[in-house]
């Protein structure tokens, strides 16, 4: 009985149904692990929203139960959580084993209940000793408080200067410490050369001994996307008739101290290796490590014959989430600088000679890329276009598309106005459907309905997001349901598992749906159904099933 003192029946009620609903399936299949992480996390949530609740209650000084009664409700609430636990428990095996179908996974080995039960016990724990420290610190600065304004300003004021304090420590103090520790961990992780990348021997090469840009400060990323440039007699034999060399180019940040002569370098480099004697140009913004996705610019490669030249810059060594948080400003920096360069050459190039040129990024490189230029700078010049893919629910040209969506286009894959500059696709196309048609400037957006980089909104703490109205994306749940709170930390977390999805789902972009999209968008010439489809099985990535390229 003594035990039961500790805890609140109304933080343990509230904390049940959290912890319920936290078991119910979402975007993209969850581990144990990442389950007991959301379950400990909606637990504690559940547990202070109510402890917040009782104390609200005492403070406006409502009639209160007697201890017997308390203790007699805590009892009740102890055993009926348990056993409500109990059931969505074994429950979520059976959620998580529907959604890892709908993606084309096994289901999961072994007994997984009792592992999330542990780590959701464990984190809850945790956060409930945390819980405690913050009331006695919200108790002693109200008590102090009390001494100089009356009681229940004194216990406004202590709530509030508990949290600065709390914020304080948590933002200034363990986040920073973790962040510093991520970067320079980070920074040798690109440094690393890797044995089996060897340096391009080529001088027409970027990173060749003739580049202007020494191998060494190209980064782990840079190296990998140089290395994976095809060659000319390779695109030949897969398409069966002559193909020119691409070229591509790529600046890590070790190549110079500041955006704007990294952004130079770029052009001289792209200048150096002919890429605007090329018939289409790409500038890729890089996610946060600077990983170019190769299926992004190699579908394009071998589209267009190898007539392509591309270049892209990194501006950070952190995985995206923790560049988005810390190093925001930064991407978009990088990325301005390398617009301004590359668009002010183009522009002044006879419009018959220069190649067409198009944008390109994936999730934190999407939203950096949208942010890479000015429309009123490019007004009476614009460049050919745009394909963002896996595009971040920050992005602001998603989100105003998004929410000015035609009526009745489902905001998964909106229709928006008559198509003629706007276009959204998913894994069953959508770039061919439009009322008017697709101008000369041209903007692509590639998602999936269960990517939740994509489809995680704030406001799903207090509203139900759009894209859970029927009908619903072809990959996912109907057994996905809102709740208050609970949802938005589900795809909070979802996030990190979105890339742990196969190709084709979640944030992981299939090979066929790249390809669909750079086809429908640039257009190239020469390609029936059936051809595409077998570039589409020959680009496949090891580690994805082929897929029938989509020209819907």
């Amino acid at each position: 009985m003594k035990l039961l003192s500790y805890f609140s029946a109304a933080g343990l009620m509230v904390g049940t149904f959290f912890l319920a609903a936290s078991l119910t399936p979402t975007l993209v299949p969850r581990t144990a692990v990442l389950q007991g992480i959301v379950s400990g996390g909606a637990l504690a949530a559940g547990y202070g929203l109510g402890v917040l609740g009782q104390a609200l209650w005492r403070y406006l000084q409502l009639p209160a139960p007697s201890r017997t009664v308390r203790l007699r409700i805590k009892g009740s609430a102890i055993l009926l959580g348990g056993l409500v636990t109990l059931f969505f428990m074994w429950q979520w095996s059976t959620w998580q084993t529907s959604v890892r179908a709908l993606v084309e996974m096994p289901p999961a080995d072994g007994f997984q209940p009792l592992t999330v039960g542990l780590l959701t016990l464990a984190i809850f724990l945790v956060c409930w000793a945390l819980g405690w420290k913050f009331k006695a610190l919200w108790s002693r600065l109200s008590n102090r408080l009390g001494k100089y304004v009356p009681h229940r300003v004194s216990v406004v004021l202590g709530l509030i200067l508990s949290f600065y304090l709390f914020w304080l420590v948590v933002d200034g103090v363990l986040f920073s410490a973790l962040i510093r520790s991520a970067d320079t961990s980070y920074e040798q992780v690109d440094a690393l050369i890797e044995d089996d990348i060897s340096q391009p021997s080529d001088p027409m090469q970027a990173g060749s001994d003739a580049s202007l840009i020494a191998w060494e400060d190209m980064g782990r990323e840079g190296r990998r996307f140089l290395a994976g440039e095809p060659q000319s007699d390779s695109i030949a034999a897969v398409i069966g008739e002559s193909a020119t060399q691409p070229r591509r180019v790529y600046v890590g940040m070790h190549a110079a101290e500041d955006v704007e002569t990294r952004a130079r370098l770029a052009l001289d480099e792209l200048l150096r290796v002919d890429a605007f004697d090329r018939s289409v140009l790409v500038l890729i913004t890089p996610t946060g490590t600077g990983w170019v996705d190769p299926p992004s610019i190699e579908t394009l490669e071998y589209l267009h014959r190898g007539d392509v030249a591309s270049v892209a810059a990194q501006y950070s060594y952190l995985p995206s989430p923790l560049a988005l948080l810390t190093e925001d400003d930064y991407g978009a920096e990088m990325a301005q600088a390398l617009f301004r360069a590359v668009y002010g050459h183009w522009t002044a190039l006879p419009s018959e000679e220069r190649p067409k040129l198009y944008l390109n990024g994936l999730s934190l490189g999407a939203l950096n890329s949208d942010r890479s230029f000015d429309f009123y700078d490019i007004i009476n010049d614009p460049f050919d276009g745009a394909l963002w893919v896996g595009p971040p629910f920050r992005q602001s040209t998603w989100r105003t598309v998004t929410d000015q969506r035609e009526p009745g286009s489902p905001a998964w894959r909106p229709r928006f106005r008559d198509g003629s500059v706007v276009r959204f696709m998913n894994q069953d196309g959508g770039l061919h459907q439009g009322r008017a048609p697709w101008g000369d400037f041209r903007i692509a957006f590639l998602q999936y309905a269960s990517d939740p980089i994509t489809f995680f909104e704030p406001r799903m703490l207090t509203q139900e997001p759009d894209w859970m109205q029927p009908p619903r994306g072809p990959d996912v749940s109907d057994d996905l349901q809102w709740y208050p709170v609970v949802t938005m930390l589900q795809v909070a977390v979802d996030m990190l598992a979105g890339t742990s999805a196969p190709r084709g789902y979640g944030h992981e972009y299939a090979t066929a749906d790249y390809l669909s999209a750079w086809h429908a968008l640039t257009e190239p010439t020469g390609w029936t159904h059936t051809e595409l489809d077998r570039l589409s099985r020959h680009l496949a990535m090891p580690d994805e099933a082929p897929r029938v390229s989509s020209s819907r």
